[in-house]
């Protein structure tokens, strides 16, 4: 009875080093840090298709996790290998398997950013956009693409592009493309709508197309925002006066689509038989230069009510603005003799 006691405390004794061993091993796995020496979090990507297994191959390959045999084992252990869900995550220093797996169960995804760029051409745009997201750029040019997805947003394939406001926004990395495109698109109704609430009416009666248009040449004409609003006032004044607009960005465009790049314009160029020629074609382009900034959309939805009809750049960035031709071209003069003194002496420092 002593001997078969003895044996009995002996296993019960090996049981208990042998379940804190198991503690022990389970603890330094599961519960304690798994990461790497990194100061800052880490961001990482979990594709639809990726498994628990090529889920810890990515985790170790970018030097986020130690090992991979204690992720997976938790993972299938737990049951939360099965229902981790494709997305963008962060993970902190010091951060367990237990740690990740719960945050990766869950669903609780980092968002990204989505950069629009400003007053620039729709296919790099559009590389922009793409850039961080989930779905390829071809992806993102169809959607700007459908007719059925403008129409829903008041617009037409023509127009949408150009009304995505420029700014950093935040979106899930798998939404999808018309998701990211409707609720920038939303945004800029909601500036249009917000004029129209607290204007009697918009200037020129124009609608929110209409505003895109004459925005995108406002941005390509001053990057200096305390004008834009009185180079906002002189192609009103034309619009309102039946001039014909002469702003040189539509001209710009019009050779860019022709040759491909933008380029310093010749006199031949103002007689371009184009439809984006406004010194050729009276009103406003039929579509739109580029996707302006919310400082030029905002100039031409509350631009300065002056009566000047001309503006030349001063060399500075900024403009001088006159009422009369006569002035404009005395203003004009100024603005050449300034360039060719600038170009001699270029010129002259270039000389040994």
């Amino acid at each position: 009875m002593n001997i078969q006691r003895k044996i009995l405390f002996r296993i019960a004794g090996l049981l208990a080093i042998l379940g804190l061993a198991v503690l022990i091993v389970g603890y330094d796995q599961f519960m304690r840090s798994t990461t790497t020496d990194f100061e800052t979090a880490k961001t990482f990507h979990l594709y639809p298709t990726s498994s628990l297994e090529d889920l810890a191959d990515s985790l170790s390959s970018n030097g986020i996790i130690r090992k991979k045999t204690g992720f997976v084992v938790f993972g299938k252990l737990s049951g939360w290998g099965d229902q981790i869900k494709a997305g963008h995550y962060e993970v902190k220093p010091g951060a367990s398997n237990k740690d990740i797996l719960n945050i990766l169960r869950r669903g609780l995804q980092t968002p990204v950013h989505v950069r629009v760029p400003a007053g620039t051409r729709k296919e790099r745009m559009i590389r922009g956009m793409a850039k961080d997201m989930a779905f390829s750029v071809e992806e993102l040019t169809a959607a700007f693409a459908d007719v059925d997805l403008a129409s829903s947003l008041g617009t037409d394939t023509t127009h949408l592009w150009a009304s995505m406001v420029p700014d950093t926004y935040f979106f899930y990395w798998l939404s999808d493309p018309e998701e990211v495109i409707s609720r920038i698109r939303r945004r800029y109704d909601g500036l249009f709508e917000a004029a129209a609430d607290s204007l009697e009416s918009i200037p020129w009666d124009m609608n929110a197309d209409e505003v895109i248009r004459l925005a995108g040449i406002v941005e390509w004409e001053s990057s200096h925002v305390p004008e834009k609003p009185t180079i906002a006032g002189v192609y009103l004044n034309r619009l309102r006066d039946r001039w014909a607009l002469q702003a040189d960005p539509t001209v710009q465009y019009a050779l860019m689509l022709l040759e491909g790049e933008k380029r310093r314009l010749f006199f031949k160029d103002y007689k371009l038989n184009h439809p984006y020629n406004t010194y050729k074609f009276r009103g406003l382009p039929p579509g739109p230069i580029t996707n302006p900034t919310l400082t030029s959309i905002q100039a031409v939805l509350y631009p300065a009510t002056h009566s000047y009809y001309y503006f030349v750049a001063k060399g500075d960035g900024q403009h001088i603005f006159s009422r009369t031709l006569a002035e404009h071209r005395r203003n004009a003069q100024e603005y050449y003799r300034l360039m060719r003194e600038r170009r001699a002496a270029q010129a002259a420092a270039k000389t040994p």
